[in-house]
């Protein structure tokens, strides 16, 4: 408690270590001790300030003993304790301010606005970072230059990295931009976590971390805008199996869920956007002699792994149709340097028949080129009347509606036949 003596005005050790060390005026943080009136040993009640008037502990007791147990808080007290002040720090206020950083209210990161809206036609998923209020202050100015990244969840990576461009010196930017997600399906959208980091950018350190905001994908339906109000919050704690142990074994289904969540982030190396047509033969008198066959477009890859040192790879992609006794079925694309998102948009021809197309297997594999030595393998994935999943159902799409060009994302894996895997 702060105490008087003379004039001189002390400091309890106590009170010291809970001064409120928060940009702008001093304010001593209010003690659980001011809201209970101390009792001294003749059962009379003695008054903060030892000028002021004792303390009333019931409206009509006046200066009652221990019997009257109606506990009054520091600013009651003040008002009817017969017009004394509160506490000996005279014109100090006790009160916590609503706007100081330490309050419950403003411990608050800020908040954050925007929309998400998922395309099933396209496989994307648009971001649109309206604004955010209230952002914490980074800056020696008590101001921020803030900037917004996006990342999917499991398997964040450079490779499905987003960023806003910077508002300086604002701790209520607005936005207003539209970030683009490509190769979304919709087993992404039930299974995958938008994490929006806001951060503060600074030239000459390192970018400091604001708050977060984690949206599950599944609360977003298809062709439908959604919109969004939520606080910024701190990143939860890593899990972390291994360290648990004893602690998490009442738990251990959620346990092996994330395990297996994690193991198939690790699994997916990319995704590959595909269009497969297959043309029938000519009818006699009719084009130049072709038997028809199948058009494979490789269009553009997405979120692909990073091989190099540098974060990035430098991908190409590789055709084959299999078998392949002769050796003459493969087909590659160009090198695109530096990137985990390529655009290819090349097209090439198999001269095949409907009932030779039913016995092969189509197999796409993307590569990382690396001069002067062996290429590293990203992943791929193969079509055919014995695939499962996405990739059956395009390839049996593709041939039912003969003619039509089909598209569709797939994603990459690393479970490919050992043969394939090497180059």
């Amino acid at each position: 408690m702060t105490v008087r003596k003379g004039k001189k005005l002390t400091i309890s050790i106590q009170e010291h270590m809970a001064i409120d060390v928060c940009p702008g005026p001093i304010r001593p943080i209010r003690q659980i001790s001011a809201y209970f009136p101390r009792l001294s040993p003749t059962g009379e009640p003695i008054s903060p300030n030892p000028a002021a008037s004792p303390l009333a502990l019931s409206p009509g007791s006046g200066a009652s003993g221990v019997g009257s147990s109606a506990f009054l808080s520091p600013l009651q007290a003040g008002a009817r304790g017969g017009g004394g002040t509160l506490s000996a720090a005279s014109s100090v206020d006790t009160s916590v301010d609503i706007h100081s950083s330490d309050s419950d209210d403003c411990t608050a990161l800020g908040t954050l606005e925007f929309e998400l809206r998922y395309e099933r036609a396209t496989s994307s998923l648009h971001c649109t970072i309206i604004r955010a209020k209230g952002l914490k202050p980074m800056d020696f100015n008590g101001l921020a230059d803030p900037y917004v990244k996006l990342h999917l969840l499991p398997g964040a990576s450079k490779a499905n990295k987003l960023k806003t461009k910077t508002v300086r010196n604002s701790l209520n930017p607005v936005w207003n931009e539209t970030l683009t997600y490509i190769g979304i399906t919709e087993e992404d959208m039930h299974r995958k976590t938008l994490r929006l980091s806001v951060c503060d950018e600074d030239k000459l350190t390192h970018n400091e971390f604001i708050g977060e905001s984690r949206v599950a994908l599944r609360r977003v339906k298809p062709d439908q805008t959604k919109r969004f109000y939520t606080c910024l919050e701190h990143p939860p704690p890593l899990p972390s199996p291994t360290a648990m142990g004893a602690a998490l074994r009442g738990i251990s289904c959620y346990l092996r869920e994330w395990e297996n969540e994690q193991l198939h982030s690790l699994e997916e190396r990319g995704r590959l956007l595909l269009s497969l047509q297959f043309l029938p033969p000519p009818e006699e008198g009719e084009g130049d002699g072709h038997r028809g066959g199948l058009w494979v477009g490789v269009q553009r890859c997405a979120h692909l792994a990073a091989m190099d040192v540098n974060g990035f790879s430098d991908p190409y992609v590789k055709t084959y149709l299999k078998p392949d006794v002769q050796k003459k079925s493969k087909h590659k694309t160009a090198v695109i340097k530096k990137t985990l998102n390529p655009e290819f948009n090349e097209e090439f021809f198999y001269e095949i028949s409907l009932s030779e197309l039913v016995s092969k297997t189509l197999e796409v594999t993307v590569w990382d080129y690396d001069l002067g030595r062996s290429n590293d393998f990203i992943g791929g994935v193969c079509l055919s009347c014995h695939s499962q999943g996405d990739a059956l159902r395009h390839w049996m799409d593709c041939l039912r509606n003969k003619g039509q060009k089909v598209e569709r994302w797939h994603v990459l894996t690393n479970e490919l036949p050992q043969s394939t895997c090497q180059e």
